[in-house]
């Protein structure tokens, strides 16, 4: 049991619960709880190790059986130590450290998800969700986009890094990768014209910008159209994640009734 705050493993955890410089230079991440756990689990995400102390229950005791069965290094730490590294107000005594390993982009695109200046962390996490629930093949990331490995980002994405290839690109790359696949770029605007009465059946690339500064200058260039999402209450604006799902499920919803 490791009871020591100067073991190795909990320094690496809080270096990479930090910068995401931190994380690029490991070249892991965090995830903490057992349903983020089991996704790692179940989609064969390699492992670095995994950390689980006293308070762990049964499905979260079972999974970790589950990982040692698999050659995972699992090892307990003390309920005290396992509480400060959390960032969780109710601990569930599980914690994993994952390589990043990036799920490739595939060949042929026709949906992919650019969120532009996304800070906050919840509204990026929430955006990586919606869009691994809505069919997304892949999201760039530009550069002025929180890093989407920062630990509140992967809570927020409930297990969406797991299943979505998820990819931080330099403006340049973005352009010649959108060109190459044949996608028009569409950019959420509130002066742009009604999702409902634009065609999102082509291969499209959709653009949400930042609730502080909008979409960037350089995501504005790239773009062909504009559209909005039509309200009809007194609200001014939504928030980036929940404006940006609906946008996705309207995809959705124009392609299935193809």
């Amino acid at each position: 049991m490791i009871t020591s705050t100067h073991n190795p493993k909990l320094k690496l955890i809080r270096a990479l619960q930090g910068r995401a410089k931190e994380r690029r230079d490991a070249g892991a991440f965090v995830a903490e709880g057992i349903r983020l756990v089991e996704e790692a689990y179940s989609t064969n995400w390699p492992f670095r190790f995994v950390l689980y102390d006293e308070v762990l229950n049964k499905r979260g005791s079972s999974l970790v059986e589950n990982l040692k069965s698999r050659g995972v290094d699992c090892e307990e730490v003390s309920s005290g130590l396992m509480k400060s590294l959390s960032e969780t107000e109710t601990p569930q005594g599980l914690l994993a450290v994952l390589n990043d390993s990036q799920l490739p982009i595939p060949n042929s695109l026709n949906f992919v998800l650019i969120p532009d200046q996304i800070r906050d962390p919840g509204n990026l996490g929430t955006l990586l969700r919606s869009a691994a629930a809505a069919g997304v093949q892949a999201v760039l990331l530009p550069p002025e986009t929180t890093d989407a490995f920062a630990p509140k980002v992967v809570r927020s994405g409930m297990g969406a890094h797991f299943r979505l290839p998820i990819h931080s690109m330099s403006w340049e790359e973005i352009e010649k990768m959108l060109q190459v696949a044949g996608l028009k770029v569409f950019i959420a605007d509130m002066n742009g014209q009604s999702c409902w009465e634009t065609d999102l059946c082509q291969p499209i690339a959709l653009v949400i910008g930042g609730e502080a500064d909008g979409a960037s200058e350089s995501a504005r260039k790239l773009a062909s159209q504009k559209i909005s999402i039509p309200m009809s209450g007194k609200i001014e604006s939504l928030n980036a994640g929940v404006a940006g799902s609906i946008l996705m499920f309207e995809v959705v919803r124009q392609r299935s009734n193809l």
